[in-house]
């Protein structure tokens, strides 16, 4: 695993630039397979449908499988990334340099659209997190959530988060670049915003080698 983490994040360094980062992912989506759209969209939402099935009205169990599923999908896509990606990469020297590659990179790789960055200040004007802001959401198309799913049933009760996919992707992704981050929707159109954005907060820079909690879920 130290190994991997070492040359995903000598790879990740294409996004310090935003538009080496546009052009490695337009190059990445040159080199992949397409898949259809709409099948793509069909087969998660049968998917969502299937854990909503297995857990029934647990809400926050059917959220974490969801993360957890992706989250095991991103430890695999940084190796993706990595084999398509045809020439070596300076060390990525900060957290926010994987913002424009995550927006710009890999997700046009994976999922054919782009997002745009915005870096936000924390405490003592630290820039440890950023939004990642997707006017299209390749999982959502045709999706209309049942009323039940778009508001809580009572004062403090889970929402159905249909695209916590998202954050297990980005949470697995950078768990393979040594950083452990809080990834969150904080916006989807499928509750009537105009745009999604996920926020990642980065929680801890984890030392190469930290063991048996970075396998994969």
């Amino acid at each position: 695993m130290a190994s991997a983490a070492a040359s995903s994040t000598s790879a990740v360094a294409g996004g310090s630039n935003k538009g080496a980062a546009i052009a490695t992912g337009s190059a990445l989506w040159n080199r992949v397979p397409k898949a259809n759209a709409e099948l793509f969209a069909l087969t998660y939402g049968a998917l969502v449908t299937e854990v909503l099935r297995d857990f029934g009205d647990d809400i926050n169990a059917v959220n974490e499988q969801l993360d957890k599923m992706g989250h095991s999908m991103g430890v695999r896509c940084v190796d993706e990334y990595l084999a398509k990606l045809s020439t070596a990469a300076p060390p990525c020297s900060k957290f926010l340099d994987t913002a424009e590659v995550l927006a710009k990179s890999a997700f046009k790789m994976f999922l054919g659209i782009t997002a745009d960055v915005v870096i936000h200040e924390g405490t003592e004007g630290k820039e440890d997190s950023y939004s990642l802001i997707m006017t299209d959401n390749p999982l959502a198309i045709f999706v209309e959530l049942p009323d039940q799913y778009q508001s809580p049933a009572g004062e403090g009760q889970p929402l159905l988060e249909y695209n916590s996919l998202y954050c297990g992707l980005i949470r697995g992704a950078l768990e393979m670049l040594n950083m452990r981050v809080e990834c969150k929707f904080v916006k989807s159109t499928l509750r009537g915003d105009d745009v999604n954005e996920i926020k990642v907060a980065l929680k801890e820079v984890v030392a190469e080698g930290a063991g048996a909690e970075y396998q994969e879920e």
